[in-house]
């Protein structure tokens, strides 16, 4: 066993490598590697029974240690098949040089990673809406880029860089409420009180509304007079539910709208054009 656990893999340069050397530095790595899965594993339940612990800051510390283990385990591994850590001098000036060149979006993208990991403007469970289009819930923040999944449920992966050089609204970064202004317009003839009512109606039967009172309740506001109908807007504070489905809080609130105008007798007019004909006057009179 012993004769075979010394029987020589690759040989050159004062270099030797053994069945039993690469078997120590397999071992060094995995046993890191399964270190970084149990920490990280007990900071998830230390933040589960804490209340007062931020996920946030447990998932940060998590992935901290997850690359700082695998780091370890990189440098034991290659310690311990005797590979000489002065040959690795050439390789850090070769990859210097690629990161300058190939490598340079992905090294980008790597900076911006722990920025990200350290910043915290953006963390798991925000959600989000991108410049390119893209929103939805973080779902996980990685070295090279950053999974968002969709209402749809679609898992769309990010490159960090786009997070720390573009424009980012994140809807939850601090109360998780937002403010929605949904337009609607009505007839000249209508009476402006009944719409307001009809409209603070519609507003109480959306769950979606954060509350009925206080400097966050609902609004109705004429905010234009248009060449056919009276322009409103019904002004709401949304709950944290509501942030992360947008497109769901407006449809609600128009299906809402339009079932209290019609209970109140109130027209939705459509757009109106005046067309009058001429009758064109012959130069010729008819004898």
């Amino acid at each position: 066993m012993a004769q075979w656990l010394d029987s020589s893999l690759l040989r050159g340069g004062g270099f030797n490598l053994t069945v039993g050397s690469l078997a120590v530095a397999v071992l060094l790595f995995v046993l890191c590697v399964l270190l970084s899965v149990l920490l990280r594993r007990l900071l998830r339940r230390y933040a589960r029974r804490y209340e007062s612990v931020n996920p946030s800051s447990v998932y940060v510390v998590g992935r901290l240690l997850h690359y700082l283990l695998l780091l370890i385990g990189t440098l034991l591994a290659l310690n311990a098949t005797g590979i000489p850590m002065a040959r690795f001098t050439v390789f850090a000036g070769a990859l210097g040089v690629g990161l300058g060149f190939g490598l340079q979006a992905i090294f980008n993208n790597f900076v911006c990673g722990v920025v990200l990991l350290f910043d915290r403007s953006l963390k798991v469970g925000d959600f989000v809406d991108l410049a390119s289009g893209v929103h939805g819930r973080v779902r996980d923040i990685g070295i090279r880029a950053t999974r968002i999944t969709t209402n749809d449920d679609i898992d769309i992966v990010v490159p960090n860089s786009e997070f720390v050089n573009g424009r980012v609204v994140n809807w939850t970064v601090r109360e998780g409420f937002r403010r929605l202004k949904v337009p609607f317009h009505v007839a000249y003839a209508s009476d402006k009180e009944a719409v307001k009512q009809a409209a603070l109606e519609a507003s109480r039967a959306v769950d979606f509304t954060l509350t009925q009172e206080g400097d966050k309740a609902p609004q109705v506001r004429l905010v234009a007079f248009g060449e056919w109908a009276m322009e409103f807007e019904l002004v709401v504070w949304l709950n944290a539910d509501a942030t992360r489905r947008p497109g769901a809080a407006i449809a609600a609130y128009n299906w809402a709208l339009h079932d209290a105008l019609l209970a109140r007798g109130i027209r939705i007019p459509l757009p109106q054009r005046d067309v009058r004909l001429f009758q064109p006057v012959s130069d010729t009179a008819v004898p």
